[in-house]
């Protein structure tokens, strides 16, 4: 029946070819005459493989493989590299393979929903077009710091893994305007999310959140679903400050951070000699009250957002805790701002 169809094709010279829920266990290697589709479904099926002989399908834009038996991803594909768009949700796959991924440049969507992926490889910087990747309902632990490279991307599902951490990275994806991150293991979002200008929709529901990171009241968010995470709470208690002492690599640091600013002071220019210098400084940060630099965080702070007043952000929360850094006790005892320190009882 099937080659029936594939006759039929190639008489009436089609783009797209539908073999979905056929019940076939093995695609007929008669499908690979077939040079000139550009759309090849093959979803609903039983297969566990393809064969060698679809290489010769260069012109495919389009592959959809969703609920199947596959255990891999073919390596028939790598062969494929005028693939857009891949779909391969339903199936047995738990890995991904570097060759296959290295040779699908071209893809604008992967959809490798309900699978049993636990890691995705380096290799993932690859897929330098790729707008729309969707790992919903696998086996995550963490993500790869190559995702940085995928500088297209303009959403991402993650939703359903055993995710812990999200690499700062991430903040490059800049073109980002979905992001969907429910029911993981996560503690904390990675600083410098306020670099996702272009994000709008955040889900991090079911997760294990105690606090936002620093600046997320600055994000252009339309809707922000966080229920079912266990947020710092505003109860007052009364506090003990202790003597303030910084250490002489704090203080050489916050005067080489004042310093370091302008372009043609003797220190800016004397750092490109320093590289692990340099490096132990970019991880500075900037106090909220008198916006000074400074290397270790001195006092660690929260403000509550209200999220329809301050952020005009669809939410069933009406405030968030969001993480403020300050410099010193001398700058938290000013009067006049809205930050609480953050204690344990």
């Amino acid at each position: 029946m099937a080659n029936n169809l594939v006759i039929g094709a190639l008489r009436a010279k089609a783009k797209s070819f539908n073999l979905s829920s056929k019940k076939m266990h093995n695609v007929p290697k008669s499908v690979a005459r077939l040079t000139n589709v550009l759309n090849l479904q093959l979803s609903n099926n039983c297969l566990s493989t393809l064969p060698m002989e679809l290489q010769s399908l260069k012109h495919l834009t389009e592959l959809n493989l969703g609920n199947n038996a596959l255990k891999e991803i073919p390596s028939v594909l790598r062969y494929l590299n005028s693939l857009r768009k891949l779909y391969l949700f339903g199936n047995h796959i738990t890995h991904l393979p570097p060759d296959v991924l290295e040779k699908l440049s071209k893809l604008v969507l992967l959809n490798l929903n309900h699978n049993q992926i636990a890691v995705l490889p380096p290799e993932i910087k690859s897929l330098c077009n790729l707008e729309t990747l969707s790992l919903l309902d696998n086996q995550l632990v963490e993500i790869p710091v190559e995702i940085g490279f995928l500088s297209k991307m303009i959403e991402m599902n993650l939703t359903n893994n055993s995710l812990v951490r999200l690499p700062k990275q991430m903040s490059r994806l800049t073109q980002l305007a979905r992001l969907y991150l429910a029911r993981n293991k996560l503690t904390e979002l990675p600083e410098g999310v306020v670099a996702l200008t272009e994000l709008r929709v955040l889900d991090v529901a079911g997760n294990r959140l105690s606090i936002f990171p620093v600046d997320f009241q600055y994000l252009k968010l339309t809707e922000l679903l966080c229920e079912g995470n266990p947020f710092v709470k505003c109860k007052l208690m009364e506090s003990v400050q202790v003597l303030e002492v910084l250490s002489l690599k704090e203080l050489a640091a916050r005067l080489i951070l004042v310093e370091g600013r302008s372009r043609f002071s003797k220190v800016h220019k004397a750092l490109v000699h320093y590289p692990e210098l340099a490096l132990m400084l970019s991880e500075w940060g900037r106090c909220a009250l008198c916006l000074q630099p400074f290397l270790t965080t001195w006092l660690e702070c929260v403000v509550f957002i209200n999220l329809r007043k301050e952020m005009k952000v669809r939410s069933s929360h009406t405030t968030i805790p969001v993480r403020v850094l300050l410099c010193s006790y001398r700058c938290f005892n000013q009067t006049g701002h809205p930050y609480y320190a953050i204690g344990s009882f």
